[in-house]
């Protein structure tokens, strides 16, 4: 059996929260050895290494389990213009993600077992990163019905999620929280009060109301929360939140955690790094679901992601083309490509003293794939050896003209940025190589 060495390199360890010199040995698609370097023993890497053995120098840059993203979009059935699973996964690869969580909100949903197995075989055939779909909570993600979850868990659902469409009917939200706790299923939901937050392209205060944007109050996402948290203590259910994007939900969660319910909660990158200011003159791409925040709320969840009390960072990569963006501000669709820009946007965390980057992994990576059962997101020996060798601190131009995307409507484009994917590995094979 061929192996691989990777050496001198800086191993980010999320699992043991560490960061330090040394050298990786890979082989059957799995670690084998995780390795202490030394300025002493470096030369005996290169040189006592097997014959069949590939050494690869990482030149003292950074080497981490590959990110595993909770919440990407494909567009994969009803609108693959914008995306399809070949362009998602090449994206992803260039991103240093290894692993893609998929969203049901296509169209139509993945609300059954055979758009599941589609979607499935899709993802199989076309991307050259692992793929996990989600599907559907409620029939057509309309909150009427619950769907089939058994049967699409047999069929390989990851998790239950309407996406951004919250079911407002609490007694078939119940049902569905309860018959899901029974098979052990986790739920997915966008902390958010529908009526308050329909239509709304901002986030409410001064600014929106200087531009005239329709907007919604921060308390919406707390009031969606605190109604989740209620259900979630009657149901017993496995339960994670999409996007905490405001202060004010941060006590209500913590309460949650604290009275040992089911609950873990992410947030998306772009909140963590751009706030309400950043839309200017009613630029489009920076249009989100939720919509962007104050600056006293993004520096909040921050704190929260390097506390602990926000589990999950994710990229939330949400494809539109150009004809549903170039629009009036409030009639453009919401959200960004965020697969390629994901890891130099984290660095910005990284780079402001924000967080420490085995703790950011730990948000990226580890904490995903333990929440979801998933044995990636580790650097221990029998872990599948999903990679990703990058540079933290290569500066360079971000140009959407060059993102792998079919869409790319990313809110960072001619943003200087630092942080440059150098390779990704799957299951020890390079899948992505930086020219």
């Amino acid at each position: 059996m061929t192996t691989t060495l990777f050496i001198n390199a800086k191993i980010i360890d999320p699992e043991a929260g560490t960061e330090a010199l040394g050298a990786l040995r890979v082989g059957g698609g799995v670690i084998k050895e995780v390795l202490t370097q030394t300025p002493e023993n470096a030369e005996m890497f290169r040189t006592r290494n097997k014959s069949s053995e590939t050494v690869v120098d990482c030149g003292g840059k950074y080497l981490a389990p590959g990110i595993v993203d909770i919440g990407v979009k494909v567009c994969e059935p009803g609108e693959r213009h914008k995306e399809s699973y070949r362009t998602a996964g090449l994206a992803a690869a260039a991103g240093g993600v290894t692993t893609m969580i998929t969203r049901p909100d296509t169209a139509p949903a993945i609300d059954n077992p055979e758009a599941l197995e589609f979607v499935i075989r899709r993802a199989r055939e076309t991307a050259p990163v692992r793929v996990h779909a989600m599907a559907a909570l409620t029939k057509g993600r309309m909150g009427r019905e619950m769907t089939e979850i058994g049967f699409l868990m047999d069929a390989g659902a990851i998790a239950f999620t309407d996406c951004d469409a919250v079911v407002t009917d609490t007694k078939v939200l119940s049902r569905a929280l309860t018959y899901a706790r029974s098979l052990g299923a986790l739920v997915i939901a966008h902390p958010q009060e529908p009526i308050l937050s329909a239509g709304a392209a901002a986030t409410s205060g001064k600014f929106a109301s200087l531009r005239g944007l329709p907007a919604v109050s921060p308390m919406a996402e707390r009031m969606g929360l605190d109604r989740d948290i209620a259900m979630i203590e009657m149901t017993g259910a496995r339960y994670h939140a999409d996007q905490i994007t405001t202060a004010r939900a941060l006590p209500a969660l913590e309460r949650a955690k604290a009275n040992g319910l089911d609950i873990t909660a992410g947030t998306s990158i772009h909140h963590l790094t751009l706030n309400a200011l950043d839309v200017a003159d009613y630029r489009t791409f920076f249009k989100l679901k939720p919509p962007l925040r104050d600056e006293d709320d993004r520096f909040a969840v921050g704190e929260a992601v390097a506390s602990g009390l926000i589990d999950v960072i994710s990229s939330m990569h949400t494809p539109q083309d150009e004809e549903s963006k170039r629009l009036p501000f409030e009639e453009a669709a919401s959200g960004a490509v965020a697969l390629e820009t994901f890891l130099p946007a984290a660095m910005r965390l990284v780079h402001s003293g924000a967080i420490e980057l085995p703790l950011l992994w730990r948000a990226m990576s580890y904490n995903p794939a333990r929440r979801l059962g998933l044995p990636s997101g580790r650097m221990r020996v029998g872990a599948p050896a999903d990679l990703v060798l990058f540079d933290a601190h290569a500066p360079f131009v971000m140009d959407r003209a060059k993102l792998r995307s079919k869409s790319r409507n990313t809110p960072f484009d001619g943003a200087r940025m630092q942080g440059k994917v150098l390779a990704t590995y799957l299951n020890g094979e390079k899948i992505f190589e930086a020219s």
